[in-house]
């Protein structure tokens, strides 16, 4: 299977590297500046139990030729048009997309480009970033991909990505509904980027003040709303761990998106919090706290177009 991955960042670097390292056939679509460092440097990772350090096959979008079997697209959401552009040349009549963005909007932008054939569902689920040198380092044990036909079907290509991803030991478990998933990685996700976006901390340190685990919950029960209304409520038992989860003493857990925000850096506000409450609105589930977290950061993300501190 040949496989290419859009984007060497956190994600994306880190499923990739796992693949390379299986001695699968990958390669990685870059931009210039990161090819060039990682010519230099070498995909490093780092983590719980695990060093990767290996020399990637890389390719930047005016060099990319023929067509892949696999595409692997992990890039943010403010990344995902020039990403769709640049990858355009490696999709052919049997190439599978599999998108591991936060949220949905990306499955209806991908499919009107490329085809509804094309697309599969995918959850990622794995706690990663990168350091000063842009080395990518897992900050938590979970290594999951998640991913399946959008309607559900079980088909011979879904079953073949989920071998390559297990022989590269990513855990991949079966999953009937995919769509159901992203709805629930979703809750999830914005969950705790409106939590701390708002509250400007991390889980530990929005509990550790009166008031503050009510706060969560209250975030968690707008979200989970959502996603009951557009048909898809999120299981009991994942509504208790996510619960867990913002209840956590002294936990360091932050979002990408919080770590975005305080970095100065863009925000997918708008494909993550913005078009949740769009959803919101339009089935008319109140989310007031949901709407206050997306206000705030369309507000930092003005700052940050503008080039204001």
């Amino acid at each position: 299977m040949r496989i290419l991955t859009v984007g060497a960042g956190a994600a994306g670097g880190y499923f990739g590297a796992r693949l390379a390292r299986a001695g699968r056939d990958v390669t990685f679509l870059v931009r210039p500046r990161r090819a060039e460092a990682l010519r230099a440097r070498g995909l490093r990772v780092s983590g719980p139990g695990e060093e990767i350090a290996l020399a990637p096959h890389l390719v930047t979008a005016d060099a990319l030729a023929g067509t892949y079997d696999l595409v692997l697209l992990s890039v943010k959401s403010t990344s995902l048009e020039a990403a769709v552009r640049d990858l355009a040349p490696a999709v052919g009549p049997g190439t599978a997309i599999l998108p591991l963005l936060n949220g949905m909007a990306h499955l209806d932008h991908l499919a009107d480009r490329f085809g509804d054939a094309a697309v599969l569902g995918g959850v990622a689920k794995v706690v990663t970033t990168l350091n000063e040198h842009g080395d990518i380092v897992r900050l938590a044990p979970p290594a999951v991909v998640l991913t399946g036909e959008r309607d559900g079907r079980p088909s011979a290509r879904v079953d073949a990505v989920r071998e390559v991803l297990a022989g590269a030991g990513i855990d991949t478990p079966h999953v009937p509904d995919i769509i159901g998933a992203m709805w629930h990685k979703w809750v999830f996700i914005t969950t705790l980027a409106a939590v701390t976006s708002l509250a400007r901390g991390a889980v530990g340190e929005v509990n550790a003040v009166p008031g503050g685990t009510e706060f969560g919950l209250a975030v968690l029960a707008e979200a989970a709303a959502v996603s009951a209304a557009s048909g898809h409520p999120v299981p009991e038992s994942e509504l208790a761990f996510t619960a867990r989860t913002l209840a956590a003493p002294d936990s360091p857990l932050t979002p990408s998106m919080y770590r975005d925000l305080l970095a100065g850096h863009p925000t997918e506000v708008e494909h993550v919090l913005g078009d949740l409450s769009a959803r919101a609105r339009s089935l008319a589930v109140p989310t007031p706290l949901l709407d206050l977290a997306a206000l705030q950061l369309r507000v930092n993300q003005r700052r940050v177009s503008a080039g204001q501190p």
